[in-house]
């Protein structure tokens, strides 16, 4: 007779073992309706799976976060199902949700096509309509393995004796197709619903390892209804046409080449771009109290070990012998340099707190497979920061940095920023007292400064727990960019220290600050979230003068002239075209303002002001339209 406690306090007796369906239709129709899966005593059960004590009861609806994922690991299992009952000969592997959805690999020798993926759906919702129970089954795990070999699954099979022996084997058989899975699942198929979607197909290597055989990865996404599938697909419609590669040529900003994978070719109008947001940065961090430094970005090998970087991030740094036989390394991150700065001189406690910043070139490497536009590169430009300071002034500088950090973010107009705490990972250095000291820290500052955030379990840098600024971009899309991290561990591997008020030496707390976080990303996320139409101040070419007949010619070149003495980047279009023409081309390149000048222009010393998105245009005075633009300019708005 298990007694079930419900979130609300509430206690529910039940004459023998109850299941989560039995629960849930306790309550109510419409909560037995929604229910996935149910949380007991924290841990996720299947509907069907028999509670047998008393237990505290969590009923999970399928427009809950849990929901949402275990919707999406099921669309994984009819996926896989499908592609069975097509393809029989087909080897499954894996199939997770993710976020956004879910995808499954495949071994397959001949490529799926477009077409299939229209044909792999189809048979998807055949299996919704067949409402398949989902069944959770047992298993010894010897005996698993070999029935997964003896029907030919040598993938699933080689998982499976990978399983510590004597640990327990569950599989889950919907229909004829039978999987490993930890679960929980749904109750049949016909609870996945049909807002689901099959997006493309990608390769990817047997358990990440490029040395293993390059398997089929079909991605598709799920939502708990149609009205959310379909937002989520007219999303994915708007984020190609804010794709930054594609606008990044439009714009003519940057370009990549297989020469230098992961690296940028920046174009005059980029390289605009990109001095500008450090111009900007650089005004933010001098009103801060930051002294700009440079470090080199090439090092010995000894004080990356000494650092603890060459052992916990060794695999993703890119290294070299000299002919003497000396070992270096092209600095991955700048903290190590910034320490080298500090410990130059004695330095006293009434120099702390001590904040250096750099806009540092730094290098890692990634896989030719993971690297995708500005988004994932392998050279790139941290707005790295660290501060030196005592324990006293952790929480002071922490909330200055955080209120830092969301003022720059809404410069940019992103009004809408989470923080994550990230706390120890499994692989870091130091010791767990002096990570129990950063972490109470960090905490302190955020409920001083009464910032709501969510908790980011194991994801910190490997020397301190971090916070991690998230952005929502104009499509609804989110990207960390900027983060702060508490080290009380790298100072004292690399010997720094600070005389204290007692005369003595003491390690000196380094705060580990970014804000962009990679220029190169941000500029990627800039574009995206403006679909190009970037602020006045930011765009590289701010103004176009273009001329309707060659008569104004040289009155075209009197306004960009005085365009130019105000401050702003503005060029001609002198070319022999019609001015809808230059109209549509200049739009096209996202050109934020556009001045036509004809002969009656010339004839009232005026200008046709058209700004972009706007089929409108507003005649003014040469001395007005310059005035208004250099007060737009100035203001960043």
């Amino acid at each position: 007779m298990p007694d079930i406690t419900l979130p609300d306090g509430s206690v529910r007796q039940f004459d023998a073992a109850t299941s989560g369906a039995e629960i849930a239709a306790s309550i109510g129709k419409s909560l037995a309706r929604d229910a996935v899966a149910v949380r007991v005593d924290g841990e996720l059960y299947d509907l069907t799976r028999d509670i047998e004590a008393d237990a505290a009861v969590e009923v999970v609806t399928r427009d809950s976060e849990d929901g949402l994922e275990l919707l999406r690991h099921d669309a994984a299992h009819v996926l896989a199902e499908a592609v069975k009952e097509l393809w029989p000969d087909t080897q499954v592997t894996i199939g997770p949700a993710i976020d956004n959805g879910f995808y499954y690999d495949f071994a397959r020798e001949e490529p799926f096509t477009e077409d299939d993926l229209q044909v792999i759906e189809g048979r998807m919702r055949d299996i919704v309509d067949r409402d398949e129970e989902i069944a959770r089954e047992i298993w010894d795990r010897d005996e698993a393995v070999e029935f997964f070999r003896g029907i030919g699954e040598e993938y699933k099979a080689e998982i499976i004796a990978s399983i510590p022996a004597g640990e327990a084997i569950t599989l889950y058989r919907q229909g004829e197709f039978i999987d490993l899975c930890r679960g929980p699942h749904l109750p049949s198929t016909g609870k996945l619903g049909k807002a689901f979607k099959l997006t493309r197909v990608s390769g990817a290597y047997w358990r990440g390892d490029s040395n293993n055989e390059m398997l089929q990865r079909v991605y598709g996404t799920a939502w708990p209804n149609d009205k959310q599938l379909r937002k989520y697909l007219h999303m994915l419609e708007e984020a190609e046409k804010r794709d930054h590669r594609r606008l990044g040529r439009v714009m003519d900003l940057f370009h990549f080449q297989e020469e230098a994978p992961g690296a940028i070719f920046w174009h005059p109008n980029g390289w605009i771009l990109f001095q500008n947001l450090i111009e900007f940065m650089r005004q933010q961090q001098n009103a801060a109290g930051y002294r700009e430094i440079n470090t080199p970005e090439i090092m010995s090998r000894s004080l990356w070990q000494a650092s603890g970087h060459w052992d916990t991030f060794g695999d993703n740094m890119f290294t070299t012998e000299t002919v003497d036989g000396r070992h270096f390394a092209i600095k991955p991150m700048n903290c190590p340099g910034h320490v080298q700065v500090f410990k130059q001189g004695i330095t006293s406690y009434r120099d702390l707190p001590y904040r250096l910043a750099e806009f540092g070139k730094c290098h890692r490497y990634e896989p030719s497979g993971a690297l995708h536009g500005m988004m994932r590169v392998r050279a790139f430009t941290q707005d790295d920061a660290h501060i030196f300071c005592t324990p006293e002034q952790i929480t002071d500088e922490s909330i200055a940095v955080c209120d830092l950090i969301l003022g720059i973010y809404k410069s940019f107009g992103f009004d809408n920023v989470r923080i994550k705490f990230a706390d120890r990972p499994e692989v870091r250095v130091g010791e767990d007292e002096v990570w129990d000291q950063a972490e109470a820290a960090l905490k302190r500052a955020l409920d001083v400064a009464a910032l709501d955030y969510t908790h980011n379990p194991g994801e910190g840098a490997f020397y301190g727990p971090k916070l991690e600024f998230v952005l929502r971009d104009a499509i609804g899309r989110d990207w960390q960019c900027g983060t702060l991290q508490v080290d009380l561990n790298m100072p004292g591997r690399l010997g720094a220290t600070y005389i204290g008020e007692d005369g003595n030496k003491h390690l000196p707390v380094m705060l580990h600050r970014a804000i962009f976080g990679s220029l190169e990303r941000f500029i990627g996320i800039l574009i995206e979230h403006h679909a190009g139409h970037l602020p006045l101040w930011l765009a590289p070419i701010q103004v176009k003068v273009l001329t309707i007949t060659s008569d104004a010619n040289d009155y075209a070149e009197e306004v960009a002239r005085e365009l130019r003495q105000s401050g702003l980047r503005a060029e001609t279009d002198m070319r022999n075209e019609k001015i809808s023409y230059k109209v549509r081309e200049h739009s096209v390149e996202k050109v934020p303002v556009l001045l036509a000048v004809g002969q009656r222009e010339v004839d009232e010393h005026t200008v046709a002001m058209r700004r972009l998105g706007s089929k409108q245009q507003r005649v003014l005075s040469v001395d007005d339209a310059v005035a208004e633009l250099a007060e737009e300019a100035r203001r960043r708005v």
